[in-house]
Parts: structure tokens; sequence; C-alpha cells
């Protein structure tokens, strides 16, 4: 549908331009200065009743005028003139039209009332309008060009069709990284930035690149995304066609980061629900222009085998150590190759160079240049790396060019050359299927994330969860309190602790003499959401008589801190011991709807901050994903000779809190548990408090 609707603004056949100049440094010049210069091949109409001819082209005196209804108008007129004109290409029979203009809701209370008459027009037709205060597109394979970007003028010329579209939510982060990537030799399809997206987001136009024939690659600049779900499904359109999606997303301020009412809140921070939701999509996120763009590059080189096992070959020891330092901090392994491989390499190597991996072939290689072939050709067929790493001077790394190029071509494997010299055949290297980079941090800047990218894109869990059939809706009975919030996660397999409730201080006390002392009591309120805070908890309670006093203690401190709260009475639980205490906490993204934070519980909760997040739904195996990335997992498995937790307890009952917050559908804003305590292995998990904030 996306792709359809989109297709007369970015694969027009016809182009009209409002305001149109004959001075190719002005904004209505520049469009119809690069049509003529790069060749567009469709009907180009200015407008403008000053003029009879511009660029050789008839100048017609209005839209009116025209022969033939385009199908895509470009409007290089001021802000106030905006809506009339799309008025009048409504009239036109205009598909699609373009805004430049500035001063909409940029631009205070003035401009913001002009957006909101263009965006009511706009709803009323079936017109399609980019902007406003948009610099315009460019479809470099047809090369209708419908903006006002000089990048065009200076960055090197492409000759071909591209596979490679750059969508931006700004239109000189779009120029920046289309003149660094052309630099690079990267062709590109797409040129997009999206203005103000009064009518169109960045969501619609992702969702015609993920379905676009002529897209293989997107790369994107992120301030803010306004249709999360309908962002996720293109993102997942790309990891379904197998295409690389590289964005960049700003603010790394955690606008989401101050406590509401729930722990929760303060931990599930903007940037890292961005981050959780890139990751389960195979995103690459990307952190800077030059990144983008190499990874861009190295783009063209994803039909090569490749995954993060890496295999480093370099004339120096000291430069293999470097660089394997540097690519298992980034993640990717570094793994010893089997015996017999080395073996291999050993043949040509002195006793003094490494074949471990890395490989150091030492200076002797010089003597025998031919071995760089015997080498590579066995690497490029061991089962036991994915990707080959090539560190040389310009000088050999010239000799070298024409066996890496032959390997690189009869094995498919990916082969990657790091040149800090100035070799000749850099070129050569690139046509031959071997990536070329000048600098070793730039190098791991774009290989780590790029080989982890090919590592998971043969598999993507998330989307296969993602398409189960969701939880049938439930609902919460009475009043969200944590005893009826309890039995509720109850029903999905997360299990609370021993408790019960009671109304009275004598009845506390029996209530206490059947669970067994010790016991914890709380006051029950819907309305209390952090009990601590309220001198709402009492702890290790060994007898009836300090079970009635903490009664009558909890209800007059609670009463004192929220005199208008609904109290249902104390709940009194067993006290319990385990390996650690957890939490899990789901809220209410306002872009990426609920996600879940797992991390170390209990009241240290934001003091360390030790946590993974994800967005739901989430199954076992990514529960244990996420345990596996907290600091304080080793509690559970082990460290210093401590009992081993239960794990599989602990992940299931993060997989049926998932269920649960999905079932609540939309009655809930966040549901916490916190703390889930994790006993010993075979023992199970304990839920010892929990909270439902309604939405």
């Amino acid at each position: 549908m996306t792709l359809h609707r989109l297709e007369p603004l970015l694969n027009p056949a016809s182009i009209a331009v409002v305001g149109a100049s004959g001075n190719a440094a002005r904004i209505g010049g520049m469009p119809l200065a690069h049509l003529t210069k790069f060749g567009f091949r469709g009907a180009i109409y200015p407008i403008n009743p000053k003029y009879e001819e511009v660029f050789g082209l008839r100048c017609w005196p209005d839209l009116e005028s025209l022969p033939a209804a385009p199908d895509l108008v470009v409007l290089a007129l001021a802000a106030a003139e905006v809506t009339p004109m799309l008025k009048r290409c409504q009239a036109r029979g205009v598909r699609a039209v373009i805004v430049y203009a500035a001063g909409f809701a940029e631009a205070g209370e003035a401009g913001a009332a002009l957006q909101a008459e263009l965006e009511a027009f706009v709803a009323t037709t079936d017109m399609v309008v980019a902007g406003p205060n948009a610099m315009g597109f460019a479809n470099l394979n047809t090369q209708a060009h419908t903006n006002f970007a000089s990048v065009f003028n200076t960055a090197p010329m492409q000759q071909g069709p591209g596979r490679v579209s750059l969508l931006t939510q700004s239109g000189n982060v779009c120029a920046a990284v289309y003149a660094i990537a052309r630099r690079l030799g990267v062709d590109f399809s797409h040129f997009i930035n999206t203005g103000n997206e009064a009518c169109v987001d960045f969501a619609q136009y992702l969702e015609y690149l993920a379905q676009d024939d002529a897209t293989e690659v997107g790369i994107g600049y992120i301030e803010e995304l306004r249709d999360g779900p309908r962002f996720m499904e293109a993102a997942a359109e790309f990891v379904r066609r197998d295409k690389l999606l590289i964005l960049y997303k700003a603010g790394e301020t955690e606008k989401g980061s101050e406590a509401v009412r729930s722990h929760t809140s303060a931990l599930a921070g903007d940037q890292q629900i961005y981050q959780a939701a890139f990751r389960q999509l195979n995103i690459i996120q990307s952190h800077d222009f030059a990144q983008m763009a190499q990874l861009a590059h190295l783009a063209g080189y994803r039909h090569r085998s490749a995954g993060k096992r890496v295999a480093i070959i370099t004339i120096s020891g000291a430069l293999g150590a470097i660089l394997a330092d540097k690519f298992i901090g980034q993640g990717l392994d570094v793994p010893t190759l089997p015996q017999p491989l080395q073996d291999q390499l050993r043949a040509g190597i002195p006793d003094y160079g490494m074949v471990s991996n890395p490989v150091d072939v030492t200076g002797n290689v010089v003597n025998d240049p031919g071995f760089v072939r015997t080498a590579m050709d066995a690497l490029a067929t061991s089962d036991a790396i994915d990707a080959i790493v090539v560190y040389a001077p310009g000088y050999m790394l010239d000799r070298m060019a024409d066996d890496l190029c032959a390997v690189a071509e009869a094995h498919g494997r990916l082969i990657v050359a790091i040149d800090t010299g100035a070799a000749k055949t850099r070129e050569q290297l690139r046509a031959g299927g071997v990536p070329v980079f000048e600098d070793i941090g730039v190098a791991v800047s774009a290989l780590s994330p790029f080989l982890l990218w090919q590592q998971r894109r043969k598999h993507n869990p998330w989307l296969q969860v993602r398409s189960q059939p969701a939880p049938a809706r439930a609902a919460l009975a009475g009043r969200a309190d944590e005893h009826t919030t309890k039995r509720y996660l109850a029903e999905f397999g997360v299990q609370p602790v021993a408790e019960a409730v009671a109304r009275t201080a004598d009845e506390a006390a029996a209530v206490a003499e059947r669970l067994g002392f010790p016991v914890v009591l709380k006051v029950l309120s819907a309305d209390i959401a952090h009990k601590t805070e309220a001198g709402g908890v009492r702890l290790r309670l060994g007898n009836a008589q300090d079970v009635r006093k903490a009664f009558d203690e909890v209800m007059a401190s609670a009463r004192a801190y929220a005199p208008t709260a609904q109290i249902d009475g104390a709940l009194l639980q067993k006290m319990e011991a385990g390996q650690a205490e957890l939490i899990l906490g789901a809220t209410r993204d306002p872009v990426f709807g609920m996600t879940l934070t797992v991390g170390l519980g209990g009241v240290l909760t934001e003091l360390y901050k030790d946590v993974s997040h994800r967005v739901l739904p989430v199954d076992e195996a990514m529960a244990r994903d996420m345990l596996g990335e907290l600091k304080a997992f080793p509690l559970l498995t082990g460290y210093r000779g401590r009992p081993l937790g239960d794990v599989e307890a602990a992940c299931r009952a993060i997989a049926g809190f998932s269920r649960a917050v999905l079932a609540l559908q939309e009655q809930a804003d966040e549901v916490e548990v916190n703390p889930l305590l994790v006993k010993e292995q075979g023992q199970g998990v304990r839920a010892l408090d929990a909270l439902v904030l309604a939405s």
C-alpha cells in the first residue's frame, strides 16, 4: 500500500516546480539545474509567470496551464502561500507535492497554525505531501531530482544505478552522509529527508524502502519516531527481505529517566529502549556519519559468507595483538585456529611467527610471496572462521592484491584489507571483492557491527516470537493492589511467596501464626505504590506481639503518608531467602509500546542500574539472554562457591510476566515485580512484591 502511495513522490515520471527560477543558486532553480544536468528523462514543468524559459525549458505561467497533471509538484514558495497552492494542486489532479518552505511547526505559534491548516486540508485529499521544511528528494536511478541540495554539485557523480537508500530527519545530515559515502564509492538509489513530517513520517518512507526492489541497504538518521508500530513492522520487513538497515538515533540524554511512580520508569530510558529495539530488529546502530558511510560501503560485500569469527593476518605481532583486542572488545571472536590449519600455516611461517590467530606471517613473506595464496586459501576454506582481516603496509598489499582478489572470488569468503600506507591497488582490491580501510580504528568501528549483523541475519528469534498469537485478553479483578496483582501474575506462572491479608492486628497475628515465623508485614493499598517510603513495611517479625505492634504502626504511618489513600489492611508474607533478587518491570514506551526491564532487584535497583531491556514479547530463550547481560548474573551461576540459582525458573517467570503484561492490553501503563526472589536451583522463584499502574 505504501509503495503504491509514495511512488509518485519518490519515483515520479513528471515533475513541476512552482516558483521556478533560472538561477541555479536559488531553491527554485537548483532542482531544475539538477534535473537538466543529470539527465532526468521525464517531463519537466517550470512554473513562474515571470519567465518564458529557464534552463532551456519552457516556463509555464501557472499550474492550470500545463498540458497534463504532473506526478509531482515541488513548491518553492513562502509558507503562507503553500496551502492555497495545495488546493490548486488537488484541483489539477496532482498526486504528490514536496513543500520546501520553513516557517511552520518549527516557527512558533503562527507557524504551528499554518502547519495545522496544511495538515487539515491534506487529510481531506488523496495527495501525498512531503515536508514542509524539507530539502527535497532524489531518485538517483532515474535522476529525478526534486531537491535544492548543493551536495550534488560537489560530491563525486554517480555513474550507474545504486542500491543504497538514505533517509533522514534532517536535510543537512542527509547531504553530509551522502557526501562522505560517495567519496567511498557508495552508489545510492534514494536521497530522502523528511522535513516536519506533517503528512508523511519516517516510518512510512521506511516502509516504502523495505518494499522497494531498488533498495538493498537503508541508512537513516532519527530524532524521534512518530509511529513506532509502523516503524517496527517496516524494520521487520527489512529483516525478512535480508536487507541491511543502519540507523543513527540522536539524543543521548535519557528523557524518560525521571522516576514517576515505579522503579522501572527510572530505568527504562528513551535511548536504552531504542537500543534494545534496534538489537531485536537487527538494525545496526551507528554513532557518527563516517561510520554510517563505511557501513554502507561494507554492505556492498554482504553477499560474502561472514560471521563474527575473525582470522587476523599481519606481518607484525604487535598489530595482530592490537586488532585482536579491539575486535574482541567489540563483541567479535578471534578463535584459536584448529591444529591441522596451524600446521599448514607453519609450513611457510618461521617458528617465531604466530599461527594460532592472530597469524603473524612475519617479514619472511617478502622472500616467499607465493605463500600468501596458500595461506589465504587455507583460511578461506576453514569452517573455523567467518571472515579474514589482513593488515599490511601499502607496498606489501600491492604484492598481495592479485592473490587476495583471487581467493575472494574463488571462495566467497569476506576478506578485508587494512592499509595505513599508500597501496596503489586499493581500487583493484575493492573491485575484486576486498574492501580496504585506511585506519585501524575506522576498520574496527565498521567491521564489528557489520560482522555481528552478518551473524544475526541467519536467525531472528524475536520476529518469530512476535509473530505468535498474542495472549488472550485478561483483566485484573477489583482494585490492583499488591495481593490482587500477584494472584493475577500467578495465572501466568509467576509464583508469589506464601501470603495472606489481615484487616486487624489480631487477625494479622493469627495469619502470622499460620504462615510461620518470621514474617513480613506490609500495608495493603492500591494507592500506595512504594510502601517503604510510606513507612508501610516491617521485616523479620518473630512473634505475635511484634506482629500486632507492627500492624498498628504501619497503619498509622501509611495514613499519615497518604491521608486520602484507601487502605485495605495488611499483607503478611512468609520470610524467604534465596540467591539473588531481580526486578521485572514493564512500562509503556511512547514509541515502541510495552517494554521489559530485567535487572538487579530490591532497594538498590536504581543505584546500580544493572539492567537489560527488550521490547515485548519475550520468551524463555530471550529471558536467558537478558539475564546473561547483567553484571550480577554470576550471583546465579555459582560465583565464589555460592549455590547455583534457579535460572531456568527465572526465565520461565520472565516469559510468563511478558505474557501477563501483554494480556492486560491497554489496561496498564506499568507492571512490576520487585523483587523476584531467585532461590537455589530446583527451588523456583517467588514474587515478593508486585505493582500495576492502570492506564
